[in-house]
């Protein structure tokens, strides 16, 4: 294997627990990508207006972020993970299941918001329990899990194609004009935000002809393995009351001997309790206590608040990259055809997943710190060309694979690389999360006000500052990395990098 034999006993060790976390961030790329192409179809479906039914984003990206500040509760101990994941993954087979089924987008919108919150403890508790298993090792892990979240968002707009409408889904009067467009609008919703359809009048009554309906059932059945792995999971770590008496650990008995040696145990213990050592992982209401914040330099908060604005840019740039790019390119004075526009955003979803692949392996050779250096400055530079090329077709394709390669792997990156500056000690799990969904939410509604206002050029010097904004607090990140304290010798002979010593914070505990 091309990692290490330390780091592939590890893996091997937790393997279960591992490929779980991966299947269920699957869940959250599956339910993130469907909503974009299928909004037409479900607009049909609750005979609802445009603006009504574009709602229906809010709800799920507003619940998502609250999930993600919400998901650090779950996590005060395995059990309660493993239960809120189950939960999480079970809720988005249900959702699929009952989108068919909601006729009032009320009640639509009401469902995904429940997707939203599911998602948002997905996307906390898979980060926040990988760094717990592998933390100095766990830059490779985590970029494998955000591959699957790539995976899943591209393998959702594909199952739901063929199950599109070609016309307008609601017939009535004046269906014919209104099926000219629908190509057009339909292009226009890509995932996560819907462009400007106000000017487009489509009928609200009469009769539904869709069949949208297969395309939900079917991500339905295909995510419904996720929690049943998440419930053997449980299971094997004797965690449902039912089968408590007959279920093994993932341990063996060697592991576990080796794991509660009391050597190790005081160790331990002597390590928690030494000064400047702030509670790790907590959510995000916790991490805000005073008593998390006794004895911490200032460099604790400067490494959390320049690490989340680095992703608050990067994730906000995917958002409104992913959001507003068709737009763009179908107006003056690139005025790209419609239908090959709409390739654009696929384009830049398929090599986020494909940069994500890459990653995997390159993670494990190269610094967390390193990568995000090349991250923010390739999108640096990558923004700064399509500004130069401005009026090149063939460029903004180029460019918009750059982009989707440079920010594949900045989250996960960026994770491995906060949590290493904080010895693995601090809330940055859920800053982070939280940050990255705010940012995405943010300057989605931002940059679409712009473009309003200024015109679609401004879609890219908004990328471009976006861009120098999340370089420069990089550099700060740099700077207060430099200045942050450096664990003592005793806890760092400790550290599960060393290979000769145990590993107990890298074990699967409970």
């Amino acid at each position: 294997m091309w990692w290490d034999e330390r780091v592939s006993a590890r893996f091997r060790r937790n393997l279960q627990p591992t490929l779980t976390y991966w299947s269920v961030f699957f869940s959250f790329g599956l339910c993130i990508a469907f909503l974009g192409p299928t909004l037409l179809d479900l607009r049909c479906q609750t005979q609802s207006s445009l603006s009504q039914i574009t709602w229906v984003f809010f709800s799920q990206q507003f619940c998502l972020l609250l999930g993600s500040c919400l998901g650090g509760v779950f996590k005060r101990t395995l059990a309660q993970s493993l239960l809120a994941l189950f939960a999480s993954s079970l809720a988005i087979s249900l959702v699929f299941a009952i989108i068919p089924l909601c006729h009032n987008v009320v009640v639509l919108a009401v469902v995904m918001a429940v997707a939203g919150l599911a998602m948002g403890c997905i996307d906390t508790i898979s980060n926040m329990q990988l760094v717990k298993i592998y933390q100095k090792d766990s830059a490779i892990f985590l970029q494998a899990l955000h591959f699957f979240v790539g995976f899943g968002a591209l393998l959702s707009p594909l199952i739901a194609d063929p199950f599109l409408s070609d016309t307008n889904c609601i017939l009535a009067n004046g269906t014919a004009n209104a099926s000219s467009n629908l190509p057009h609008i339909r292009k226009s919703l890509v995932p996560h935000h819907p462009g400007n359809l106000s000017h487009y009048d489509l009928p609200m009554k009469g009769m539904v002809v869709t069949r949208v309906s297969y395309a939900f059932w079917i991500m339905a059945l295909i995510n419904l393995p996720v929690p049943i792995a998440v419930f053997f999971l449980l299971y094997k770590e004797r965690m449902v009351p039912c089968f408590n008496g007959s279920s093994h650990p993932l341990l063996s008995a060697d592991e576990l001997a080796l794991e509660t040696r009391p050597g190790d145990k005081d160790e331990l213990s002597s390590a928690g309790q030494r000064p400047h050592t702030a509670a790790g992982h907590e959510d995000l209401f916790s991490c805000c206590q005073s008593k998390n914040f006794r004895g911490v330099s200032f460099t604790y908060f400067a490494v959390h608040i320049t690490g989340a604005l680095v992703l608050f840019m990067t994730d906000g740039i995917v958002g409104e990259y992913s959001g507003f790019v068709y737009s763009y390119a179908v107006e003056e004075p690139l005025a790209v055809v419609h239908k090959v526009a709409g390739y654009l955003p696929s384009l830049f979803w398929g090599f986020i997943t494909l940069g994500r692949l890459i990653s995997i392996p390159v993670s494990y050779r190269m610094k967390p710190a390193t990568m995000v250096f090349i991250n923010v400055v390739g999108v640096l530079i990558t923004f700064l060309l399509l500004l130069i090329f401005s009026s090149s077709v063939v460029f903004l394709f180029v460019g918009t694979a750059s982009l989707g390669l440079f920010l594949s792997s900045t989250f996960p990156s960026m994770l491995a690389y906060t949590e290493d500056i904080l010895q693995y000690q601090g809330c940055a799990t859920t800053v982070l999360v939280t940050g990255a969904g705010i940012g995405e939410m943010v300057l989605q509604l931002l940059v679409g006000s712009i473009i309003h206002d200024r015109g679609s050029y401004s879609f890219l010097v908004c990328g471009m500052i976006f861009g120098c904004l999340a370089f420069t607090f990089y550099a700060l990140l740099v700077f207060f990395h430099r200045m942050y304290p450096r664990p003592s010798p005793e806890l760092d002979e400790a550290s599960p990098d060393k290979a000769a010593a145990p590993e107990p914070a890298g074990q699967y505990q409970r």
